[in-house]
């Protein structure tokens, strides 16, 4: 999993890619983390992302609910892998997807 930040005035993108799973969604929530505590329009590029388990969605949805807490902007912009996963656990309407 790599991931790269892109400001573009309005929106920080976080581009992600390579596969999310257990091993690495510890370093994911640490760094989305901190993107929504510091900026207030974030969305995370998963369009080159070509695997997510259960332990990378639950850091999509915590990192959802923390930006709601705080009452910023969050949304997803998922490849299709990303999609399908959100779809099979009926979670594809809990995101505002780009």
């Amino acid at each position: 999993m790599n991931i790269k930040e892109e400001n573009t005035g309005s929106m920080l993108i976080m581009h992600i890619d390579g596969e999310i799973d257990l091993d690495k969604t510890d370093d994911l929530r640490a760094k989305v983390g901190s993107v929504i505590d510091d900026n207030a329009n974030v969305q995370l590029d998963l369009t080159q992302v070509n695997y997510i388990d259960s332990s990378g969605v639950a850091v999509l949805i915590e990192t959802n609910q923390k930006a709601q807490e705080l009452s910023k902007e969050f949304s997803i912009k998922p490849s299709e892998a990303v999609l399908s996963v959100l779809k099979m656990a009926k979670l594809d309407s809990f995101f505002k997807l780009a």
